[in-house]
């Protein structure tokens, strides 16, 4: 056995804490090797330095660390950076084999299933009553989505990545049990050569990322985890559904499916063309087809029943008559001629739809498959053949997840979401209506007036749109994108683009401004009533979202839309939007907006019998919405879930969940889990006593006011805003294909959230994420007294909303550091704006600090996370160096010293924090 595969150990943690030291020892081994002893002893030095200053709390310690730092050459200078933010990574690496081995090994020892998972939740489903049939009916409702999303997020490149999937899979390979000498010695020089890679691959990219780069990127994910890993939790939860007493019998559908905004979500990001979508979702069908190609053969070279030996049915025989496989050989083996005639039909398709020739030459030619639905109906001829031939078995391994993975892919692997700013629509529509109708000022009119125009058009098949007249690029830009996306579901079927998201949508007419120009490109049918994709609003502003309810009521009162979701399956799907809200009202009020809009639309949607999906645009950090999902969706208000949602997952949270396939099997089977329990369970806080509401309506006002005094009303904040983080460094990085400000401007209105939160993380300060909660409280207080808290306590107490709420402040609040925090301040150039601002921070900081451990009945604000604890025990001695050298890179940078070393150690500093923090925006 492995001596880190010790699953009856007293100390869970020590096998932990041995591949931190040993990661640990392998980098520095590897950094005396190509960099010199000495360079070895002052890395050493300041690490010992930096664990001993956390460790022990010292500020004599804390003072020697910042001496010694201060002292490095810039050579050093990068040295340090470079190794200091690979020790975070690798720290990180060692974090994930834990979870995984912690996991496996409940798993051999048949421990109880564990909160979070769906065993767990389906045990407690039926404790609560529901029975097999009410199981049936949620699977066959639900539909459950993570969106992959290209936010700039990911600071590190795909060679970094790709160098640490390496580490952790000679990780997890090296945890086999009953590992021979020589394969235990392989392993280790197998983990020593890729730390040997790391440290030879540069961290930074020296280019922009293109659309493309962006698009590749996010379909490593699909052969990571999603191709391998979503087909099997379908078939073992239809097996263990199956296994229940009472279970009505058949199969589930697949319901559990990613879908991805990269290629497609145009808000901001002008490199997102026509062309760009179509390469897009070419590059998509080529991945899954490829992955069909090769599991075709790998089960032709499985099935090798003989004729003579088993019967086949009459439907499989005429498949293999069919087939074009002439070899006598494979005469009586009825099963691989059929499947290589599948094989040959695939071939072509892949062929015809996306240019790529299968990796084995088919064995001779035969007719395109029209659709995924005609592949999936052979299949099934082999499937049944089998299974009436006392063969199910057989049907059951490569056969049964083949099956599965068509119904989850299809030809186009994932659905591609469109999205693009209400205001692009309106001046499209503006110019069209300009041309076909002169005299009509589209722009000037107000709501009612556009609402009525657009009615009218929308009434009638004619088309505005003139093949003879010119349009400005913008304009020909949005028809081009329409057109290619009829072009796509003409090839690939209408579930590879099925939704049109409208950024700051504030009215009826953004909805009904995208309809026309969908009905342009024939993607709605007036006299049909058929409208091809999903119109989804996108309310985030915290007006917007207080507005929600009023816009989509008015909205469902006109008969032509309400007709077209006829077509839809009257359902209708509402984003709510988390990064824009935050930047607008902070945290706590943006938190309570969402909560208050989902709410609302919950009785507007069912008072016009409409089904309602929520799709939550969350970022990675807690000030864009982010935090544990299990929680997230617990927490949302009765109603709002039913069994359907769908969450963005972006950046670096995307690798952190799926580039390893158990962990990427654990976080999908997580929101499931959650789904079912959102809709199924009756909440503690279905029925909120209006005494909570209250209280949470008067916190809200108080923070929103907190917020907003300081953030737009406080002068010079701007400046401070730019001075004392590295948001103009940020802006810089080669992160990401899309411009970091939506203007030309150093405006905090049009700055994007992504930065803004990114930013605030690299200080340490965190303010999305807590700023307002401490005067908020502190009000309330002065308004209630004692009885007051008492009634914060119960809310934390009985409400998960709340509860949920304090736990993510509480985890940015313990990743933030006050002192570090103050030494960026310490870069604003204004001393009196710097004494102006800095201690209103501070004093908010441990104001919401001690408010939020009186109310939690905590001494710690970790008490009930020891994970997150144990993890910045791990690797914040690693984050505070990487501090200390960027403030004073970026004094330097900023004094006018133009090396371009500088420049590159500041950049390599902010991802050194980003890995060290997990995540940055």
């Amino acid at each position: 056995m492995s001596p880190l595969l010790n699953t009856h150990s007293p100390d869970k943690v020590d096998p932990l804490r041995q591949d931190i030291r040993f990661l640990g020892r392998l980098l520095g081994d590897t950094i005396r090797q190509q960099e010199g002893d000495d360079a070895f002893a002052i890395v050493e030095r300041i690490r010992g330095q930096s664990i001993h200053a956390h460790r022990d709390h010292d500020p004599s310690a804390s003072t020697a660390l910042a001496e010694l730092l201060d002292t490095l050459s810039r050579e050093q200078t990068l040295l340090v950076v470079r190794a200091f933010t690979y020790f975070s990574q690798l720290a990180n690496l060692a974090e994930d084999q834990h979870h995984i081995r912690c996991a496996r090994a409940g798993a051999i020892a048949a421990a109880p299933p564990q909160e979070g998972s769906l065993a767990h939740s389906i045990a407690r489903a039926l404790a609560s009553g529901v029975n097999a049939a009410g199981l049936r009916d949620f699977f066959g409702m639900a539909s459950i989505q993570p969106v992959l999303t290209a936010h700039p997020t990911e600071v590190k490149r795909k060679s970094i990545l790709d160098c640490q999937w390496k580490i952790a899979r000679l990780l997890y390979e090296r945890d086999r049990d009953r590992l021979t000498p020589e394969e235990w010695h392989d392993a280790q020089e197998g983990i020593r050569r890729a730390v040997l890679t790391l440290w030879q691959t540069r961290i930074l990219r020296w280019s922009k990322l293109s659309v493309m780069d962006e698009v590749r990127n996010g379909l490593t994910y699909y052969d990571a985890t999603f191709l391998g890993e979503l087909p099997r939790f379908h078939n073992s939860l239809e097996d263990a559904l199956a296994a229940l007493p009472g279970w009505p019998g058949g199969s589930i559908k697949s319901f559990l499916r990613p879908g991805s905004w990269i290629g497609g979500d145009r808000d901001g990001n002008p490199f997102v063309t026509a062309s760009v979508l179509s390469e897009t979702l070419r590059a998509q069908s080529q991945l899954v087809m490829a992955f069909y190609l090769e599991q075709l053969h790998k089960l032709g070279a499985g099935l090798s029943s003989a004729a003579l030996l088993v019967k086949v049915s009459t439907e499989l025989a005429e498949l293999a008559g069919r087939s074009p496989d002439r070899n006598p050989h494979r005469d009586d083996e009825p099963y691989r001629r059929a499947i290589a005639g599948l094989y040959a039909r695939l071939a072509a398709t892949a062929r015809a739809l996306d240019g790529l020739e299968a990796p084995r030459q088919a064995v001779g030619d035969a007719p395109a498959y029209a659709s995924a639905s005609e592949f999936a109906a052979d299949l099934e001829v082999i499937h049944r053949s089998l299974a009436d031939n006392r063969s199910l078995l057989l049907a059951r391994g490569r056969l049964r997840r083949l099956r599965r993975a068509l119904s989850l892919f299809g030809f186009h692997l994932a659905n591609l979401d469109l999205r693009q700013n209400s205001e692009v629509h309106a001046r499209t529509v503006a110019e069209i209506l300009a041309v076909n109708r002169p005299g009509v000022d589209y722009r000037s009119l107000d709501e009612n007036a556009r609402i009525r125009l657009l009615q009218d058009e929308l009434a009638t098949p004619r088309p505005l749109v003139s093949a003879f007249a010119r349009y400005s690029d913008e304009t020909e830009g949005e028809l081009a994108i329409f057109r290619t996306a009829r072009q796509m579901h003409q090839r690939y079927g209408q579930e590879v683009i099925e939704n049109v998201i409208i950024s700051k949508t504030d009215g009826v007419s953004d909805l009904l401004e995208v309809a026309l120009l969908l009905k342009e490109a024939g993607l709605l049918r007036p006299l049909e009533n058929a409208l091809d994709v999903n119109i989804v609003p996108l309310f985030e502003t915290i007006d917007d979202l207080a507005r929600s309810g009023e816009i989509m009521e008015r909205l469902f009162s006109i008969p032509l839309y309400k007709g077209l979701l006829g077509s839809r399956g009257m359902l209708q799907e509402v984003m709510v939007g988390y990064s824009d809200s935050n930047k607008d009202g902070g945290f706590l009020t943006s938190g309570w907006s969402l909560y208050r809009a989902e709410t609302v639309l919950t009785r507007v949607f069912a008072s016009h019998g409409i089904g309602l999906r929520l799709f939550h645009g969350r970022g990675g950090s807690v000030g864009r919405g982010g935090g544990p999902s299990y929680q997230a969706i617990l927490a949302q208000p009765a109603g709002a879930v039913q069994g359907r949602i769908r969450i963005t997952e972006q950046g670096e949270v995307i690798a952190a969940k799926y580039a390893n396939r158990e962990l990427g099997r654990r976080n999908l089977e997580i929101l499931a889990a959650a789904a079912l329990e959102a809709t199924l369970f009756p909440h503690r806080h279905d029925h909120v006593c209006p005494e909570f509401l209250a209280a949470m309506e008067e916190l809200s006002a108080y923070a929103c006011k907190s917020y907003r005094k300081l953030v737009y009303e406080t002068e010079g904040f701007e400046q401070y805003f730019w001075e004392s983080t590295v948001i103009a460094e940020i802006a810089q990085l080669n992160i990401g294909s899309r411009p970091a400000s939506r203007k030309k401007t150093t405006a905090i209105d049009d700055l994007r959230a992504i930065p803004w939160v990114f930013s605030w993380a690299q200080c340490r300060l965190m303010l999305p994420g807590w700023f307002g909660f401490g005067s908020a409280v502190a009000a309330y207080r002065d308004q209630h007294g004692e009885a007051g808290m008492i009634v914060l306590r119960n809310m934390n107490r009985d409400w998960g909303f709340f509860r949920a709420t304090l736990s993510n402040m509480g985890m940015v609040l313990a990743k933030s550091d006050i002192a570090i925090a103050e030494r960026y301040s310490e870069l604003v150039t204004n001393g009196q704006l710097r004494d102006a601002i800095f201690p209103r921070l501070k004093a908010e900081w441990q104001a919401s600090i001690a408010a939020l451990l009186e109310i939690t009945e905590q001494s710690d604000l970790l008490a009930g996370n020891p994970l997150l604890a144990r993890s910045i025990r791990n690797r914040f001695p690693y984050l505070d160096p990487l501090n200390h050298l960027q403030i004073e890179l970026l004094k330097r940078h900023r004094a006018g010293e133009t090396d371009e070393r500088i420049q590159r150690a500041i950049h390599h500093t902010i991802n050194g924090v980003a890995a060290g923090l997990g995540n940055s925006g």
